[in-house]
C-alpha cells in the first residue's frame, strides 16, 4: 500500500484542526463586520441627533418670539388702512416702524427655520390647524377654513404652533354631523 493512498491517523486530526480554524476565522469575521456596522450606526445616530439639536434648539425661544410677532400684528390690525391714511405723520411713522420691526422679526425667525403654515388653499388639516369655532361658510364648503385667527408656524419639519382657524359649518342636508 502506498503512503499517498492511506493518509494515516495523524492527517485526520490536522483536517479537523484546520476546519476549526476556518470556523473560528468565519466567526471572527462575522463579529468584526457586526462591530463595524454597530459603530457606523452609532455614528449616524449621533450625527442625526446633532443635526436635530441644532435645528430645534431654538424651539422654546421661537415660541416666545411668536408671541411678540402676534402683538405686532394685533397692533397693526388695530389701525385699519383708512384710519392710517388720515393719521398724523408722526402716528404714520410709528406704525411704519412697528411694521418694519414685525418684518424684521419674522425674517429673523425664518433664517432659523421658523416658517408660517400656509393656509391659502383653505383646506383644514388637523395636523397643522386648530379649529376654534364653526361659523357659517358664506359659500365655502363645510369643514374648510373661513378665517385665520392666529397664524401657525413650523420649525424645520415639526409643528411649532398650529394655526388657530374658524371653519365653515357643514350643511345639515349633506348627512354630516353639525356638532362641534
Amino acid at each position: 500500500m502506498n503512503e499517498d493512498e492511506n493518509p494515516g491517523p495523524e492527517a485526520e486530526p490536522a483536517m479537523s484542526e484546520a476546519d476549526a480554524l476556518r470556523v473560528e476565522l468565519a466567526d471572527m469575521r462575522d463579529r468584526l463586520l457586526r462591530a463595524l456596522a454597530d459603530v457606523e450606526n452609532t455614528r449616524r445616530r449621533a450625527e442625526r441627533e446633532k443635526q436635530d439639536a441644532s435645528q430645534y434648539a431654538v424651539t422654546r425661544f421661537a415660541r416666545d418670539m411668536l408671541q411678540i410677532a402676534d402683538n405686532f400684528a394685533r397692533a397693526l390690525a388695530a389701525c385699519p388702512p383708512e384710519v392710517r391714511e388720515a393719521a398724523d405723520p408722526q402716528v404714520k411713522a410709528v406704525l411704519d416702524g412697528v411694521e418694519a420691526t414685525e418684518r424684521q422679526l419674522l425674517a429673523g425667525l425664518e433664517r432659523h427655520g421658523v416658517k408660517p403654515i400656509d393656509t391659502a388653499d383653505g383646506k383644514f388639516d388637523p395636523n397643522f390647524h386648530q379649529a376654534i369655532a364653526e361659523v357659517p361658510g358664506n359659500g365655502k364648503p363645510g369643514g374648510s377654513i373661513v378665517d385665520v385667527v392666529q397664524s401657525g408656524y413650523m420649525i424645520g419639519d415639526r409643528l411649532l404652533r398650529p394655526a388657530m382657524v374658524t371653519v365653515a359649518k357643514r350643511e345639515a342636508g349633506n348627512g354630516a354631523d353639525t356638532k362641534a
